[in-house]
């Protein structure tokens, strides 16, 4: 997907687009560096965002919803997820960002200034948006996508709060049945008592 800074007007650029399964199952896979994610995209998205030129840079303003499944941490059942992807990037054209590595102080202070008082992005300023560099003439929204949904994925996805697990000795879902094991903990260091075979 892509974007020519010169296609954004003064009242900006809004997008109505389908995002492919392919594009996020091949973020996952490229994130995994061979190992299983256990995620999986189930089926397309579609990317609402809109795009605003602002202090040089672009505003870009994007959400979409991940339809995804995943073992739960516990029990391992697969666990249906509809994941909001939302974000908020200041694009930043390269030529700008390498600028600023020459400007004193007082040059970034009144730049920082006049972002205040003029062009924010909306209800905040233009500071508390992450920052992206770009060609500044074209906006590759692909990898864009792909690192905003591998953030936005949960660390441990449960099918439910309370999940019981698995047995820890006989491997059974305990959401659904109750198994005999005994479940005491035994002190490691008494564990080979019980190997002990006593003759009557």
């Amino acid at each position: 997907m892509l974007v020519k800074v010169e296609q954004i007007h003064e009242s900006g650029l809004k997008l109505d687009e389908p995002i492919a399964q392919e594009l996020l199952s091949a973020a996952l896979e490229g994130e995994s560096s061979g190992e299983e994610t256990g995620f999986r995209v189930t089926r397309a998205s579609q990317l609402k965002a809109s795009l605003r030129k602002v202090s040089g840079g672009v505003l870009l303003e994007g959400k979409f919803t991940a339809q995804l499944t995943a073992p739960c941490k516990r029990c391992l059942k697969d666990v249906e997820l509809a994941l909001p992807v939302s974000f908020t990037l200041n694009l930043v054209p390269e030529s700008l960002a390498r600028g600023d590595d020459f400007k004193d102080d007082d040059e970034k202070s009144m730049e920082k200034k006049e972002r205040q008082q003029g062009e924010t992005g909306g209800s905040f300023e233009l500071d508390d948006a992450d920052q992206e560099l770009f060609d500044g003439k074209r906006i590759e929204l692909d990898p864009i996508l792909r690192e905003q949904f591998l953030l936005a994925l949960p660390m441990n996805l449960v099918c439910k709060d309370d999940c019981k697990g698995l047995c820890g000795q006989c491997g059974i879902n305990l959401n659904e049945a109750t198994c005999q094991c005994d479940t005491k903990p035994v002190d490691p260091r008494l564990a080979k008592l019980k190997d002990i075979k006593l003759n009557n």
